[in-house]
């Protein structure tokens, strides 16, 4: 037994992640290797509760579709001009990065907050696929207003799902990309079917019902008890910042940073128009059909049977197989002298526990746009610190350079742009769907004046070190 615990303890260790150094060019990889990574990750186990949510919300047919085109179209052009283009320039994950700009202190902070962030993201993946597991043991599944786990079997199904998810985490970005590759395809078409079967329960006996059912029994305007109502403006700001901590907060430099060029941020249109558009409507008509269960294994169930529950199951797996990929990046960067497969173990053991608790899915929405907005200000300064203070005769990677531990101009712009939002929010009663937007040119104001500032002085003080 040891000797095969040994042995496989060997070939983990060999997996070379590149967590530490950039890529090899010989490593890196084409369109194929992000547009069915894209696909299965944003074809997945969210579009099951985003898409029932939006028809609590009394989102409107017209303001749906016009918003999901008009925000998923800047999402895409988010991660083509932001991100991509620091990714394939430096090559590194977003975690080492920051260590380099920030220093490794304040780096240390964010890689923490970043990958608890994560954590709880793929928790609720995990969460949802387990709602369809339980269906067959007659396990309760967690309604709109549970915060705490309902059952043991919840939990036991929490924590199998989660080894699985784990497992491929573990095993490196290849076998996270071919896992989606090859189950994106297959989900694709259950989402529509199942959503096609479901047409004729509503009223839909021809193309033409379709609008008027939309209106009058999918997406009316209304919203559910005790929900608020929902416009355009939070559906397009949600498309596009439903992922902000993936494009404007840089962290899918973990995974473009094995693009060959740029312009594959494009790849990443598949998964907002596959899965943030016809995914998120499919399951919102799935919800109307189901009499407004929000459970994804039940509303799944209920529009194509067992295949529905199978495509539920499989589409927590892919956006939950990434999102541990890059939590366990970023706590590598925080405990350096752990085998990656260690701490991408411990990730998925987190990560699981956190999945225990539903309220992680039923308030999906609201996470995520916490997240993203806790994770942007430093998404801002990378993009700045990267690709712009050189034309602005600033200096890039200025902890690295000088032997900074903590960088104070990103931590300042980081703390002070999270404040303002907070004023903004309470204050000004702009909800946290809109923040992202003045966050970032905050964020960005903030990251350049005090660098002026504070390199000026630096300069000054070590100038042989800052120019080395």
């Amino acid at each position: 037994m040891n000797n095969i615990l040994q042995r496989l303890d060997a070939r983990l260790k060999n997996i070379d992640e590149y967590e530490r150094r950039p890529v090899p060019d010989d490593k890196r990889k084409g369109w194929k290797g992000f547009i069915g990574m894209y696909a299965g990750e944003h074809t997945a186990g969210t579009e099951f509760v985003i898409g029932p949510l939006f028809v609590a919300h009394g989102v409107a047919t017209g303001e749906l579709i016009w918003g999901l085109i008009l925000g998923n179209i800047l999402a895409v052009l988010s991660w083509a001009f932001l991100c991509a283009p620091v990714a394939v320039k430096t090559k590194l994950t977003l975690y080492w990065q920051m260590k380099k700009i920030c220093g490794s202190k304040l780096a240390l902070i964010y890689n923490v907050v970043n990958a608890l962030m994560f954590c709880f993201l793929a928790g609720a993946m995990i969460a949802v696929a387990a709602t369809a597991i339980g269906l067959p043991f007659g396990i309760p599944m967690p309604e709109l207003g549970d915060w705490m786990p309902t059952s043991i079997g919840w939990i036991i199904t929490v924590f199998l799902v989660g080894l699985v998810i784990t497992v491929v985490a573990i095993l490196g970005y290849d076998y996270v990309a071919w896992f989606a590759n090859v189950a994106f395809p297959w989900m694709l078409l259950v989402f529509i079917a199942a959503a096609l079967a479901t047409l004729p329960q509503l009223g839909v006996t021809s193309i033409s019902d379709f609008w008027t059912v939309a209106q009058e029994k999918i997406w009316t305007g209304v919203p559910a008890e005790g929900q608020s109502k929902f416009t355009f403006w939070h559906v397009m700001f949600f498309a596009w910042f439903a992922n902000m901590a993936m494009h404007i907060g840089m962290a899918d430099m973990s995974i473009l940073r094995f693009a060959k060029k740029w312009q594959h941020g494009f790849a990443s249109g598949t998964g907002m128009f596959f899965g943030h558009f016809i995914a998120w409507m499919a399951s919102g008509i799935l919800t109307a059909a189901a009499a407004g269960a929000i459970a994804p294994g039940i509303i799944a169930y209920n529009g194509a049977g067992v295949a529905g529950a199978i495509c539920v199951v499989i589409a927590g797996w892919t956006t939950a197989n990434p999102t541990i990929y890059r939590a366990g990046l970023a706590f590598q960067s925080v405990t350096p002298n752990w085998k990656r497969w260690k701490v991408t173990l411990f990730t998925g053991m987190v990560t699981s526990i956190a999945a225990c608790f539903p309220a992680l899915v039923m308030q999906l929405l609201d996470f995520v746009a916490l997240y993203g907005l806790v994770l942007m200000p430093m998404g801002a300064v990378i993009f700045l610190d990267v690709m712009v203070f050189q034309k602005m005769n600033l200096q890039s990677n200025l902890a690295e350079k000088i032997g900074l531990s903590f960088n104070w101009t990103a931590g300042l712009t980081w703390g002070i742009t999270l404040l303002l939002c907070l004023f903004i929010n309470l204050y000004i009663g702009i909800e946290i769907f809109f923040l992202g937007l003045p966050g970032w040119f905050i964020a960005a104001l903030l990251y350049i004046g005090l660098s002026l500032l504070y390199q000026k002085k630096i300069m000054k003080a070590k100038p042989a070190q800052a120019t080395a």
